[in-house]
């Protein structure tokens, strides 16, 4: 009898697998659907990303304040275009003449970081250190194809993730009316969730959307607050020591630091390459004040802010993070760990719900 289900289930993932493979061989059929992931992709991750940090702050004005929900969002909104009109006056003209003057500058990066290894080559110093005249150019051949391609992919990226720009009337247009209605809707959202369970299963329904809910908040809100935090300090490191492209910089390591691991390193290496193109002591006191930040933030910040970590092994994040760059790039990285959490939530309790059935209602 088990192995007639194990056949059946099997059966039926394979027939859904083939529909689904035979339905992209059909143009019409799956040219609209990924037009339409493509265009709301963006305004829905924006949208989750300010949700869940707003959402105890609409909560506590609520409970404890008692003003409407409608008003409550209503004055964070205020509080919201009152920031973006002082940050489109002052920040935003910096921003985008930064990464104006990055695009543009990144053929010569390579040859000015060229120039000070040359420098530091001359250098007494250094130079008992180095191999031999032969093996120093080779060194330096593939120090420039390296740098070539890493130039190339922080154009590329860093043109990507600012590609949204160009979209911006659709992103104005629709986060802050699904913004608006997923907090005014808090609750009632979860409730039609559940509607769509069986009836004997929706109490477990109940159980599931909520532990999604709470594991969502608590890494996107806590992540959100925690990278915000870093971004402060590493910007005030950088004004103190003038590294250029420093709002540039500060902006990159905002949304690469949602990354757990790799994030810290990726927003560290444009960092340290900007910071030695100018001078090698400035990049030296980069590395510095990254290394500060990164420690307070894992120190500090987290334990205060976060409260739990991850509940997933490394070797899985690790995992998770090279399908998810290899699939979407950066913006595949920031959503797989969500998606992963979501997923293995669902899996357990439909699995507990599956026992249930069997077993009987005494199953804990």
């Amino acid at each position: 009898m088990i192995q007639n289900r194990f056949f059946r289930i099997g059966a039926g993932i394979a027939l859904i697998l083939l529909i689904i493979y035979l339905g992209t061989l059909v143009d019409f059929i799956f040219v609209p659907i990924r037009s339409l992931i493509s265009l709301t992709i963006v305004p829905l991750l924006i949208t989750a990303f300010i949700y869940y940090p707003l959402r105890p702050l609409v909560n506590w004005l609520e409970r404890k304040r008692k003003v409407k929900r409608s008003m409550s969002i209503l004055m964070i909104y205020v509080v919201i275009i009152l920031a973006l009109v002082i940050f489109s006056m002052i920040g935003w003209p910096t921003l985008r003449d930064q990464v104006t003057s990055f695009v543009q500058n990144t053929p010569e990066f390579t040859n000015s970081i060229i120039r000070q290894v040359e420098a530091l080559q001359h250098n007494s110093f250094i130079q008992q250190y180095l191999p031999d005249r032969g093996g120093s150019d080779d060194m330096l051949s593939r120090l420039t194809e390296y740098l070539n391609t890493v130039f190339t992919w922080l154009s590329d990226h860093i043109s990507s993730m600012f590609s949204f720009v160009s979209n911006i009337v659709l992103v104005i247009a629709t986060v802050p009316i699904m913004l608006y209605y997923l907090l005014k809707d808090d609750k009632k959202l979860s409730e039609r969730l559940v509607l769509l369970f069986p009836q004997k299963f929706r109490e477990d329904g109940k159980l599931m959307l909520a532990e999604i809910d709470d594991s969502l908040s608590s890494f996107i809100a806590g992540r959100v607050l925690v990278n915000f935090a870093l971004c402060i300090l590493l910007y005030i490191g950088f004004l103190i020591i003038d590294l250029p492209y420093s709002l540039l910089l500060v902006f990159l390591a905002f949304f690469l630091n949602f990354i757990p691991y790799i994030g810290a390193i990726l927003s560290a290496v444009p960092v340290a390459i900007v910071g030695f193109i100018d001078s090698p002591m400035m990049g030296i006191w980069a590395i510095v004040i990254v290394i500060v930040a990164q420690l307070i933030q894992n120190n500090l910040l987290e334990p205060i802010i976060f409260g739990n970590q991850l509940d997933i092994h490394p070797f899985t994040i690790i995992v998770l993070l090279l399908v998810g760059g290899d699939m979407g790039g950066i913006l595949g990285m920031l959503l797989v760990i969500p998606i992963y959490m979501a997923v293995k939530i669902t899996i357990v309790h439909i699995y507990r719900m599956y026992l249930k059935e069997k077993i009987g209602n005494d199953f804990q």
